[in-house]
């Protein structure tokens, strides 16, 4: 089981393409790209460490994405 997802063409999805992108921009690319769950967080969230399949993180600040992770 493959840990990203893959663009249309068949090429890995990675997260550091996601820098830089308004939060709402990069949801609609991760869902587009295959994402099953996505998640915005501001940069000092504090949340679990469990490790979800299919799910892609943001850390958002002043609606632009500063950090991505996978899952």
């Amino acid at each position: 089981m493959a840990s990203h997802p893959s663009d249309a063409d068949g090429s890995r999805d990675t997260t550091d393409s996601y820098l830089g992108l308004s939060a709402e921009a990069a949801g609609e690319r991760a869902r587009a790209a295959g994402w099953q769950t996505v998640r915005s967080l501001p940069p000092d969230a504090i949340i679990t460490l469990e490790f979800l399949e299919g799910r892609l993180n943001f850390a958002v600040r002043d609606d632009v994405v500063v950090r991505c992770w996978a899952g």
